[in-house]
């Protein structure tokens, strides 16, 4: 479990940041990025950094919060939920695919929309 926490704590670092090093550094040079199942993937930690810089978050324009639903040492599947403070929200599951040096191989994230009006801010695991 140490080694999704630790990742996790980084990733969140890269999103507050931004810098393209902490972005490459999450990921292994030939990652596949997925943000949508099905979807074209952003491959290889260059493209990963370069589109997450187009896609970029500023700090303070949301809270993230996540608990792990499932870890090995090789794959992660993260609940979370993304409360952005001037738009939707979002309820979030991410599929990670960790290599031995800690660094993801891939990455799959689904996302579904809170719908206006309804309980916006659940607890991750907590019955909607």
């Amino acid at each position: 479990m140490s080694d999704i926490n630790d990742w996790m704590e980084r990733y969140l670092r890269a999103w507050d940041s931004n810098d393209p090093a902490d972005i490459r550094a999450l990921f292994t040079e030939d990652a596949e990025y997925y943000t949508l199942p099905g979807r074209r993937p952003k491959r290889g930690a260059d493209a990963i950094a370069e589109w997450w810089e187009e896609a970029r978050d500023e700090p303070g324009d949301y809270t993230f919060r996540w608990e792990t639903v499932a870890a090995t040492p090789a794959r992660a599947v993260i609940q979370g939920y993304t409360g952005y403070h001037e738009r939707s929200s979002f309820h979030n599951l991410w599929v990670i695919d960790l290599e031995p040096d800690g660094r993801a191989s891939r990455f799959t994230e689904w996302w579904v929309e809170v719908p206006e009006g309804a309980d916006a801010t659940p607890e991750p695991g907590e019955d909607q």
